[in-house]
């Protein structure tokens, strides 16, 4: 696979988790949270066991371990979210979970134990006064739906950083599916644990449920995992911030969502954060693209 093939399948992941907040903000309204989450993540884990049973069926015990924790993260992703979408809108929760793409940076300081570049300091600032205009409501009080939203985009920071690791470890694919495995059996335990699980009882909610399944999970993450390794962390970062693009296009759209000026200018903000901060020279994409394509060669062979 080529890095231009990488990069459309990764535009296609965007527009596909765009849609997610659409069919999120339907089921949310008559289904539990959790319950949205494990119906979601059994029907992606069924459908793409059956499509690849044979690629998938020998699996070694490393990979299950990595996808019991990717799982886990996973699960943390959409509680959070799910809560947030309950208090806030399909676009506002679209632009907030973008910042992503803005704290992987930021905890690869910790990690790597290096201050961030001039340009990734300049895309938080403008990003925290993005989420500002975002968070703070028309009585100056911070939204507990956006705060939920956040909390979704750190739980996202850190699986793609975790992502990152384990798919240089264990087969792609097979951590990409059976993390939705592990995801599935979480929701189902705390479904009973903490909801009283409903089944969807029209035929839009059901409609809801399939998209979430087999557009956002089934596709998005599982093909997300398999081609993050074509690309460059550059190009991924850039490509995941069209999400909310997509997201605000599709709820003015199907949900005729507005967040007003204030709204629209926070996101304005939280996206042009988003650019800076993942901006590169030709002469550092060039050489970043070098090391890459030579870390992929040396992998393959």
């Amino acid at each position: 696979m080529t890095q231009r093939q990488a990069n459309l399948i990764l535009a296609t992941v965007s527009v596909a988790w765009g849609s997610s907040y659409i069919f999120m903000k339907i089921s949310v309204a008559e289904i539990p949270p959790i319950t949205i989450i494990a119906l979601r993540f059994c029907i992606a884990f069924i459908v793409m066991f059956a499509i690849f049973f044979k690629k998938i069926i020998h699996v070694n015990t490393k990979t299950l371990h990595y996808s019991a924790i990717s799982g886990a993260i996973l699960l943390g992703i959409f509680v959070s979210l799910m809560y947030g979408m309950k208090n806030t809108t399909a676009s506002t929760a679209g632009f907030l979970t973008s910042t992503t793409v803005i704290l992987v940076p930021v905890l690869q300081i910790f990690i790597t134990h290096k201050l961030p570049s001039k340009k990734i300091a300049w895309g938080v600032l403008i990003v925290t006064t993005g989420l500002a205009l975002l968070m703070i409501s028309d009585d100056m009080n911070f939204g507990s739906g956006a705060f939920f939203c956040l909390v979704a985009s750190l739980f996202n920071a850190v699986h793609i950083i975790v992502t990152n690791r384990f798919v240089h470890e264990v087969n792609a694919l097979q951590l990409g599916i059976y993390q939705l495995g592990f995801a599935t059996l979480y929701a189902i335990i705390s479904t009973f644990l903490f909801e009283t699980p409903v089944l969807p009882n029209d035929m839009i909610q059901w409609f809801a449920i399939f998209g979430l399944a087999l557009i956002c999970s089934a596709y998005g993450f599982v093909m997300q995992t398999i081609v993050q390794k074509y690309t460059t962390p550059t190009s991924v970062s850039f490509l995941f911030s069209l999400e909310p693009v997509f997201t605000g296009i599709f709820a003015f759209i199907f949900l005729h969502e507005i967040m007003g000026l204030q709204g629209y200018f926070g996101a304005v903000l939280i996206l042009a954060g988003v650019l800076i901060a993942n901006s590169t020279s030709k002469k550092q994409s060039k050489k970043r693209f070098s090391k890459e394509k030579r870390r992929i060669v040396e992998e393959r062979y």
